[in-house]
């Protein structure tokens, strides 16, 4: 994506009488770009509208204008979601969405288009899944826990800037991880009563993911909006006393 200053250096170097392939050379920009601003050299609205920075990368660097989907967005992606480079300098955000839940998946594919209105947001389609994709230059700057490898194979920290939004938003944060790597199911146990075997149900939240950094946002979130829970093994955190589960309803409930 090249500004108008530069086409029109181009365009001007043509006019002085240099080859297309002169220019090209002498400015690295391929000749098939030269030639079309030929006939148009502004470029056009949606490419215009992707080459604008996003938040992080301004000279006062600042933070998404939709913070509660960037965080709810946030939740997704430490849950479900990763970041991959194409050659062209742009870079895809893609979010794993079952297909047993239609309503995540329209969520998701919200929050995307909330926080990067520039950049072209698309479902594709796998078996029993989805993967819901924003394509554009500066997801690493929104997400800076993007790096090479598996997430919980690497430290997963959130930047100040974050850390803030975060604590403004803690509901929609553990409304992403639920909905992403999470679930609400009902369990139920039996007991004997005056010689009676009874069943007895109850609902409950459970989280599960392998990065440990991961949990200890998830439970220190929890602790920060006043959800009782417990870790049932190395990776799954269960959230089971009544209150806690009727404060999760309030603010959560199940995906559908």
């Amino acid at each position: 994506m090249y500004d108008i200053q530069t086409r029109q250096r181009a365009l001007a170097l043509v006019g002085q009488g240099r080859s297309l392939n002169a220019v090209s050379k002498q400015t690295g920009i391929s000749r098939a770009a030269i030639r079309s601003w030929q006939s148009r050299v502004e470029p056009l609205p949606r490419m215009a509208a992707q080459a604008r920075p996003c938040p992080r990368c301004l000279p006062e660097p600042g933070t998404p204008a939709d913070s509660a989907s960037y965080t709810y967005l946030l939740g997704l992606y430490l849950g479900d979601g990763c970041i991959s480079a194409h050659r062209s300098g742009g870079h895809y955000l893609r979010i794993a969405c079952a297909d047993a839940w239609p309503g995540l998946i329209e969520m998701c594919r919200a929050a995307i288009a909330a926080v990067r209105p520039e950049d072209r947001v698309y479902v594709l389609q796998k078996q029993g899944c989805v993967m819901v994709t924003g394509y554009g230059r500066h997801w690493p700057c929104l997400f800076p826990q993007y790096g090479p490898g598996k997430k919980h194979h690497r430290p997963i920290v959130l930047e100040p800037w974050q850390q803030r939004i975060v604590h403004a938003h803690p509901w929609e944060l553990l409304r992403g991880l639920i909905h992403s790597d999470g679930c609400r199911v009902t369990n139920w146990t039996s007991r004997t009563v005056a010689g009676e075997k009874k069943r007895y149900e109850y609902p409950r939240y459970f989280f599960s993911n392998l990065s440990a950094d991961v949990l200890r946002l998830y439970t220190n979130t929890l602790d920060a909006v006043g959800v009782a829970w417990r870790r049932a093994n190395a990776k799954n955190i269960s959230v089971a006393q009544r209150a806690s589960v009727a404060l999760m309803d309030a603010h959560i409930g199940a995906k559908y």
